[in-house]
């Protein structure tokens, strides 16, 4: 079977308290692990997207509505859609593993990098899609 699941795709969280999030693939788990015996993978999502901005607001008006809300988490495979959208992961990849999630301060301090990530990617113009929620 093809790996879909690569580091650095973009999918779509279907079940749970992110369904209908857009979130990136940081490592993925194809045979599982001795605490999830299934294939699942490790992803940074957005769980509150930027508002919209114009070319009226001021400064600070702009930055307040380009605050992004990231989540990390530990999602089986069968409640991920992938998409053709792919997403650089250069900073990523050392900010979040397996073991992130065993202490909450790790999981804070990963967090707050994921964030800065997101806001930098956000703020440079690129990957437009990945910061505008789903129409439903």
């Amino acid at each position: 079977m093809p790996r879909v699941y690569k580091p650095g795709k973009v999918a779509i969280v279907l079940q749970g308290r992110q369904a209908g999030k857009k979130v990136v693939v940081i490592k993925q788990l194809d045979e599982g692990t001795k605490e999830r015996p299934y294939p699942h993978a490790i992803v940074a999502g957005v769980e509150r997207y930027p508002l919209k901005v114009t070319k009226r607001m001021g400064q600070k008006k702009l930055a307040k509505r380009s605050k992004v809300k990231p989540f990390i988490k530990v999602i089986n495979y069968s409640h991920l859609f992938p998409t053709r959208y792919a997403f650089e992961l250069e900073g990523l990849k050392g900010t979040v593993a397996a073991e992130t999630f065993k202490e909450p301060t790790q999981r804070e301090d990963a967090k707050k990098q994921v964030k800065k990530l997101f806001e930098d990617r956000y703020a440079g113009g690129k990957h437009k899609w990945f910061f505008q929620p789903l129409r439903f």
